[in-house]
């Protein structure tokens, strides 16, 4: 008797979008509160906070009517047997234009090609009103109709150029590895992840923004002083136009060995009222660098995904589990994700634990920055972004625990002062 794979991942999924709808509802209810928390009172506006408010309320409401929506058409396309429907008429549609579809990659990139139309075409709607309605209403979109469509387009582009040869390799490794299948899959992706580090800021990144040098002058002198005392090895420092698009602000480092570039967004700067609290900002990032976040963070995400890898050999050759999801025949592209929806509630938990490591190292960053020398220039910083960026100033600690990867402004400033106490002592 053949076991129910398909009820059980539709078992979960539901229990898991009531249980985080729950925790969405806590949130929301956290977001209506009409006034700040005490330790943010007379460190934020009110003005600022009741512009959060509205817009972290927005996006709330949203969320609500996209998770709903996207659940329906999950289930929908599981429970009916859509995919062996589209896979099936993917082969005919690559036979009618003349190719081979007894070619399991050529098969593959026609069902790929499928399921990138449908999800265009799901997407857009939500793209649209949230980049157009929601973060306009706000001040925040900078975009044109125009410039949405031109990256839209180029993300297309760019996936028709880089998809056919990453499945074709992945599905030729899954033909021949043998015994050794997870091994051979993890190096081919640690392989594409480092090339992908190395081309994305160089060759794919400039297709949606210009990266400029950061002007001479008192900023950039600062942030190589900083640099250099640290031996961080700067080898270029960039502003991006961040602000064609959107108001947010960030700042990032990126390159291997002594190759390293710093980017900062132009409306950090334009935020940041002094050129010290974008040093702390950059302080805190080099905080990371110092303390080897970088690194273990990548170790980790590499040995989950080969223990990802290793799950996906043990069930990949299972007729009963392609069996409940509708298919005949057991293709590899199939196989990949029936596998992600079955580990389902595995990948959950690792993501609430990552998450609860993530955290731990932002305080970590931020006690780095605040021995340099920049604690009053961080608070300032964080204050300001808080402020800039609108985000939600009360917060659910159910609803944070589980799904930020950063603490909450009020935990990182608590955590600033809890150091200078226990300097004092």
């Amino acid at each position: 008797m053949a076991l129910p794979y398909l009820e059980a991942v539709l078992c979960f999924m539901i229990l898991n979008y009531i249980f985080e709808t729950y925790l969405n509802i806590r949130q929301h209810r956290a977001l209506k509160l009409p006034t700040l928390p005490k330790s943010l009172a007379g460190v934020i506006s009110d003005e600022k906070f009741e512009k959060a408010r509205a817009y972290s309320l927005d996006k709330s409401n949203f969320n609500f009517v996209r998770e709903a929506i996207t659940i329906v058409f999950d289930i929908t396309i599981l429970y009916y047997k859509v995919l062996p429907w589209v896979w099936k008429k993917s082969g005919e549609l690559a036979t009618n234009v003349g190719l081979n579809a007894e070619n399991e990659i050529i098969h593959t990139l026609a069902f790929l090609a499928v399921v990138m139309v449908w999800s265009q075409i799901t997407d857009l709607p939500f793209s649209l009103y949230s980049t157009f309605v929601i973060e306009a209403r706000h001040g925040f979109n900078k975009q044109t109709i125009w410039l949405f469509i031109r990256d839209m387009i180029k993300g297309i582009f760019l996936s028709i150029v880089l998809a056919p040869p990453i499945v074709a390799a992945i599905i030729i490794i899954v033909q021949i590895g043998g015994p050794y299948l997870a091994i051979y899959l993890w190096g081919f992706m640690f392989a594409l992840a480092l090339l992908m580090m190395t081309i994305y800021p160089i060759m794919i990144a400039p297709l949606f923004n210009k990266f400029t040098p950061l002007p001479e002058g008192s900023l950039r002198e600062k942030i190589e002083k900083l640099a250099d005392s640290l031996k961080f090895p700067l080898k270029k420092l960039f502003v991006v136009d961040g602000s064609t698009r959107s108001s947010h602000s960030n700042a990032y480092m990126y390159g291997f060995f002594k190759n390293k570039r710093i980017v900062l967004y132009d409306t950090l700067i334009q935020q940041c009222t002094n050129d010290n609290e974008v040093v702390s900002v950059l302080a805190h990032e080099l905080g990371h660098w110092k303390l080897n976040h970088t690194t273990y963070s990548f170790v980790a995400v590499q040995l989950l995904t080969f223990m990802q890898f290793g799950g996906y050999t043990l069930v990949r050759n299972s007729k009963d589990l392609f069996e409940s999801f509708g298919f005949d025949d057991q293709p590899v592209i199939i196989g990949l994700i029936i596998f992600m929806h079955t580990i389902i509630p595995v990948q959950h938990v690792l993501s609430f634990c990552l998450n609860l490591v993530s955290r731990a190292f932002e305080f970590q960053a931020d006690a780095f920055a605040k021995n340099l020398g920049y604690a009053p220039e961080l608070r300032g910083a964080l204050v300001k972004l808080q402020e800039e960026n609108l985000s939600a100033m009360n917060t659910d600690p159910w609803y944070s625990a589980y799904h930020y990867s950063h603490p909450p402004l009020v935990e990182r400033l608590s955590a600033l002062e809890d150091l200078d106490s226990k300097k004092e002592k």
